[in-house]
């Protein structure tokens, strides 16, 4: 039932979005060297190895290390790699990995491969037992400001606690999140 959803509003979602995702690469090719989209090495459901689409926010010679880890972040920053973090429009290419079934909508957000602290307290606590999300329990809770183990208890009380319910009430919350921008810190 989940993927169904999830196949169904990732199509209509790419049908609606598909002039702002264009636009969007666009402005990425014309203000910073390299390609619009950066493939990322992610960690998906049962911690196997996929490659995640963003808009490329950060310049090419980025260091591969989770943002919080960069000692200077907004060093890295292209010139609207600020306006595409805080809108979430570099999150748009990750409707393809939905469609391809390597995300669902909502799940824990999907770890960097070398985040070995989180990987290791999510497969403690079964959460990489569920496909990760665009967003999820933890990112309506606190996003970028929460330390890694709060972050796994969200997202095992979501494994927990799964329901098309709070899946719509975890859309429903992001929506607002991001048009306030809350939990935003690069």
């Amino acid at each position: 039932m989940k993927r169904c959803f999830d196949l169904l509003l990732a199509v209509c979602a790419s049908l609606i979005l598909l002039l702002p995702i264009l636009i969007t690469a666009l402005c990425v090719k014309l203000t910073s060297r390299g390609p619009a989209v950066y493939w990322s090495d992610r960690v998906g459901k049962n911690n196997v190895i996929f490659k995640m689409p963003k808009f490329r926010s950060m310049r090419i010679d980025t260091p591969a290390v989770a943002t919080h880890l960069l000692s200077n972040p907004d060093q890295y920053l292209t010139p609207i790699g600020s306006f595409l973090r805080k809108s979430s429009l570099d999150e748009l290419p990750q409707l393809w990995s939905i469609l391809n079934g390597d995300m669902s909508f909502v799940g824990p957000r999907p770890a960097l491969y070398n985040q070995h602290d989180l990987i290791a307290l999510r497969t403690e606590k079964n959460v990489h037992t569920i496909p990760p999300g665009l967003t999820g329990w933890a990112q309506v809770n606190g996003r970028d400001e929460l330390p890694i183990p709060v972050k796994v208890e969200l997202d095992a009380y979501y494994l927990q606690h799964q329901s098309f319910l709070l899946d719509m009430r975890i859309l429903l919350m992001t929506f607002f999140k991001v048009l306030r921008r809350d939990g935003i810190t690069h």
